[in-house]
């Protein structure tokens, strides 16, 4: 075995963050800025789907708050986001503080942070709404602050419809 398995996924997540931003850059030449992001958004779509139903089978989580609470947090810790999250006293949602964002971080690198409050609103908004409604029809996801937007963090809110 040439890697063990903590440079595996390494690889792994080097690969994944590497693909997300060439296939953007590549139909963005083709089709412009804003239809890459219209297809991005709709591809994080899917794939939040996909996720967060993996992390539920594989995690043995259930629908509802505390498994999205769960599997979410997970989520966040493998894709590299430095955080703190919050349930709320009355049980009703949870709020999750990012203190880095390992997104913002690739674009901030590249010399597009600019970019990155667009993105987060259409892309970000359609992957974390759809993690909030694999996990239940009745939960929302809003984005409260952005670090793209000069806020110090961002902040994630999860509540139950009422």
């Amino acid at each position: 075995m040439l890697l063990d398995k903590t440079q595996k996924a390494e690889y792994l997540h080097r690969c994944y963050t590497a693909v997300d931003g060439l296939w953007f850059v590549k139909v963005q030449e083709q089709f412009g800025f804003d239809k890459a992001l219209e297809i991005d958004a709709e591809v994080w779509k899917v794939l939040a789907k996909i996720q967060a139903r993996k992390m539920k089978e594989l995690a043995g989580l259930s629908d509802g708050l505390d498994g999205l609470f769960d599997g979410f947090t997970e989520k966040l810790s493998i894709d590299g986001f430095i955080f703190e999250a919050e349930k709320d006293s009355d049980g009703g949602g949870f709020t999750i503080k990012i203190n880095k964002c390992p997104w913002f971080e690739i674009l901030r690198n590249s010399g597009k942070a600019e970019l990155g409050v667009t993105i987060c609103d259409k892309v970000g908004v359609a992957e974390y709404g759809t993690w909030a409604k694999e996990f239940g029809d009745g939960i929302s996801f809003k984005l409260k602050k952005q670090q793209c937007k000069k806020d110090d963090i961002c902040i994630f809110v999860f509540k139950c419809k009422s």
